[in-house]
């Protein structure tokens, strides 16, 4: 049970937790804002505003830095991982889901074409999602250490 307990009080894994489950909530309130329908999908799908995988990487990098120094070896894999994690949010899986979204009006619009699901187009982050998500993450990272 001490093993448990110090998991949860190690704010290197409370901290990006807490801000990407908040990141999360705050996709659900947005689209029922702006569409006005509650999608629960959005509580664990990936995509959309704003990237709580920015949010959650950049948190444990600050919490990292404030805990180790931000001259810290640590400090230095937390901010390089982060770094790799939104620009491939930003790049790679954006790309992916423009794919996915030619490829599911191809298979629409021909009868030809049949596939037993939607490929998922809602996989990866506009540059601005990425930005708002970090800027959450540096947020949560000093308020909560």
């Amino acid at each position: 049970m001490e093993i448990v307990k110090q998991i949860i009080n190690n704010r290197s894994i409370s901290v990006p937790i807490l801000a990407w489950a908040i990141t999360q909530i705050m996709k659900v309130i947005l689209v029922l804002l702006q569409e006005r329908r509650i999608d629960f999908r959005r509580f664990v799908g990936s995509g959309g505003m704003p990237s709580s995988h920015s949010a959650f990487v950049v948190s444990l990098a600050v919490v990292v830095g404030r805990i180790n120094g931000f001259e810290s070896s640590l400090f230095g894999i937390a901010a390089v991982v982060a770094m790799v994690t939104m620009y491939d949010a930003a790049g790679v899986r954006r790309a992916a889901g423009k794919q996915a979204e030619v490829l599911n009006k191809l298979i629409y619009n021909h009868d030809t074409l049949t596939f037993e699901e939607e490929l998922k187009e809602l996989l990866g982050h506009t540059p601005f999602q990425v930005i708002i998500g970090a800027i959450l993450g540096v947020l949560f990272g000093i308020a909560f250490t």
